[in-house]
This record gives C-alpha cells, sequence and structure tokens, in this order.
C-alpha cells in the first residue's frame, strides 16, 4: 500500500493562525487600544480637598454675626437623630458636623481659637446667632434628656471670647434673656441709687446689654 505525503507551500498559512486555543484568554492588543486605569487616587484626593475647603469656608460664614460656638460630643449619634435634633433647635442656632481639623482651620487667629481644648474626639457643632443663649442651648438639653444621651455633653463653647468647659455651662444656661434684663432695667430707673450701682456692678454683658437698652428707650421718649 503506498502512502502518498502531501505538504503545503510555505506561503499558505499556517494551522496555528485557523486554530486557536480557546483556553488562552490573553490577547495582545496595540498600546492604543488598551483599556487604561484612570488615575483613582489623584482624581480622589483633589475631590477630599475640595470638600475639606468647602467645610473650612462653610464654617467662616458661621462665623459671621455668631455669639456663641460650642461643641457637642456626637460619638454614637445616628444620622436621623441629628435631623431630629435640627428640626428642634431655633433658626438662629446652626448644627455642623466637621472634622476638628478643619473647624480649627478656620477659627485660628480669631478669637475662637479659645475653642482649642474642643480639639478632640468626635464633634458636632452649635452656631448660635443671637443674644438669646439659654434659649439656644436648651433645645439640645431636653433632646439629650429624652434620648439618654449623657454621654452626649457639651464639650465646651466660646462665649465673648472667653472658652466655657463643660462644668461651666450652668453659667451659659442660667444668663438673663433679653427681657429679664429689660426688666432690671426699667427696675433700677425707678429704684434707688444702691441698686443701679448694683447693676452697673453686674457681669460686662449685663451692662453692655443695660445701656444698649437704655439708650433705645431715650430713643423711643425723643430724648
Amino acid at each position: 500500500m503506498e502512502v502518498t505525503l502531501f505538504t503545503l507551500p510555505s506561503s499558505s498559512l499556517s494551522l496555528k493562525s485557523h486554530f486557536r486555543n480557546p483556553f488562552l484568554t490573553t490577547t495582545h492588543l496595540p498600546p492604543t487600544l488598551r483599556p487604561q486605569s484612570p488615575p483613582l487616587p489623584k482624581i480622589q484626593a483633589a475631590i477630599s480637598r475640595t470638600k475639606k475647603e468647602e467645610t473650612v469656608e462653610k464654617v467662616k460664614q458661621e462665623l459671621d454675626s455668631c455669639h456663641l460656638i460650642a461643641a457637642i460630643s456626637y460619638k454614637g449619634l445616628t444620622v436621623s437623630q441629628f435631623q431630629e435634633l435640627r428640626t428642634q433647635l431655633p433658626e438662629t442656632t446652626k448644627l455642623l458636623v466637621a472634622k476638628n481639623t478643619l473647624v480649627y482651620k478656620a477659627i485660628e487667629g480669631t478669637k475662637w481659637a479659645a475653642l482649642k481644648p474642643c480639639m478632640k474626639g468626635m464633634n458636632a457643632w452649635l452656631f448660635v446667632h443671637s443674644e438669646e443663649i439659654p434659649a439656644a442651648l436648651k433645645p439640645y438639653r431636653t433632646f439629650q434628656r429624652e434620648k439618654k444621651l449623657e454621654e452626649n455633653d457639651f464639650t465646651g463653647a466660646v462665649f465673648e471670647g472667653k472658652f466655657y468647659g463643660p462644668g461651666e455651662f450652668k453659667a451659659l444656661e442660667n444668663l438673663p434673656t433679653r427681657a429679664e434684663v429689660y426688666a432690671q432695667i426699667l427696675g433700677s430707673i425707678k429704684a434707688p441709687a444702691s441698686a443701679v450701682i448694683g447693676t452697673i456692678q453686674a457681669p460686662a454683658r449685663d451692662l453692655v446689654l443695660t445701656l444698649k437698652a437704655y439708650c433705645k428707650k431715650l430713643e423711643e421718649e425723643g430724648q
């Protein structure tokens, strides 16, 4: 029996070019067609830096016409609790959650830098844009009591350039209201000189409010 061998010409396509191993997944694409991963770390860093700058700027905006800044330890508070608390605050009081480093960057070099002792732990920040300090602090005290958040207390505050620690908040919460100051002024005007002297010897804030109210009273009387 004769066996005839056939040979393919060299110019013909090789079997390798016609039959590919289905188990091989590596493909060789030109550099221009290869998928390239975007530089995520750089993009994320830029976004993070932008957010930080926005937070610092937001804090600076809250400093305008601000009378008091208080820090609250918020570790363990939920998002829904924060939302509920915001609804209970006066319109003149803003609650902001921000990192200590960003808040301090915004207040550094200002009278609010006295808040430095609060720059530890996790804090939420109350910005009070009203002279009615007790009315601004009371909602959180009520919220704290109702939710049994004894550990989430005030960690400090700055009022009139002075730092108040957690043990000094009673002094802030017991400040007289505007109505009480006016009543005190009117009583002093009609009272003997000794009562007026007693008013003058009161804390600086009371004296300033007293003088303002007295000037307003004179203006209303056309004097």
